[in-house]
């Protein structure tokens, strides 16, 4: 089962602004942002001691989701390459790659290299996926893309374990090549699986070492950590499982300005009470997200919530 994990082992990342910019949480200020903004957000998240950035990704968005999802996602790969060499020790979370859209060999090429050139950095977040239109101009099948994912992870755990690495899977059979560079971590990065679903959630107990929660609200996250823990159990898997959650937005003091009625706003207390409770259920990651009007309001954000609500955690 998971892990249970005391409030001072809890650790904290955050979804970096401007990469990706879904309308359900972009704010105004990230659509006139670039790689200026992401920079120092990544900077301060690196210097305040931010466990992990993480980068989403999509390849292409169709016409009618544009209105709801945007149409900006950065390329996971080359945004967190790319972050890597600005930061020091924060971790680098793909946070998801869609993995069924690429072959696990070229999968397990980016992402081994980005680990090796970050000094061990890569926490490889990966995810079924949910546009059809995405899949179906890349040329794989959406209505098979969880068996897909399946065998892409078990591809992907080997290829980024052996440098020879064998997989006689149906879909993506290879042996006999050589996979270099290594990756910096041993045995191989860990990887985890994005998703809410059943389907979702067993596969990141079976195949993953983590567990990305999709917005799982306070209610519905012991259901899903009680499905994690039966899984693993029943398939005899032991050892550390991080679970992922995302609590609402925060806002440290009062914001004099409308957040949202799902924001957590007020004083350090407050903030710091609503989060133990997720380390109360197991969780032992939590993704955050400060609300903002500007990059010098988000980062002021990021600052208080590092050092007035995560030492009452």
């Amino acid at each position: 089962m998971p892990d249970a994990t005391s409030p001072s082992l809890l650790q904290y990342g955050i979804q970096l602004p401007v990469q990706s910019q879904s309308t359900l949480y972009r704010e105004p200020w990230e659509t006139t942002a670039g790689p200026d903004e992401l920079a120092r957000a990544a900077r301060a998240a690196d210097r305040l001691g931010y466990a992990y950035i993480a980068c989403c990704d999509h390849v292409a968005i169709p016409a009618r989701l544009a209105d709801a999802m945007g149409t900006t996602w950065y390329d996971p790969v080359s945004t967190l390459g790319w972050l890597a060499a600005l930061t020091t020790r924060t971790l680098l979370l793909s946070h998801v790659a869609v993995a069924p859209l690429r072959h696990p060999l070229l999968s397990a090429k980016q992402y081994a290299t980005l680990d090796l050139l970050s000094g061990g950095r890569l926490l490889l977040g990966v995810g079924a996926g949910h546009v059809p239109e995405e899949f179906e101009a890349l040329g794989v099948d959406f209505h098979q893309r969880g068996p897909v994912l399946d065998e892409t992870l078990t591809a992907l755990s080997a290829a980024l374990t052996d440098e020879y690495p064998s997989h006689p899977g149906p879909r993506f059979p290879f042996s006999g090549l050589a996979v270099s560079p290594r990756p910096a971590q041993r045995p191989r990065p860990p990887i985890w699986v994005g998703g809410s679903s059943p389907r979702a959630v067993r596969r990141a107990a079976l195949l993953g070492e983590g567990w990305l929660s999709q917005g799982d609200s306070l209610e519905q996250l012991p259901a899903q950590l009680g499905l994690i823990a039966s899984v693993r159990e029943q398939a005899g898997r032991s050892g550390p499982f991080a679970v992922n959650a995302i609590p609402p937005a925060l806002y440290v003091g009062e914001p004099g300005w409308e957040t949202g009625r799902r924001a957590l706003t007020g004083k350090p207390e407050r903030l710091a009470a609503s989060l133990r409770r997720y380390a109360s259920l197991g969780v032992t990651h939590l993704q955050l997200r400060p609300r903002s009007r500007s990059l010098d309001e988000y980062l002021d954000q990021l600052e208080a919530v590092a050092t007035d609500v995560l030492p009452l955690v």
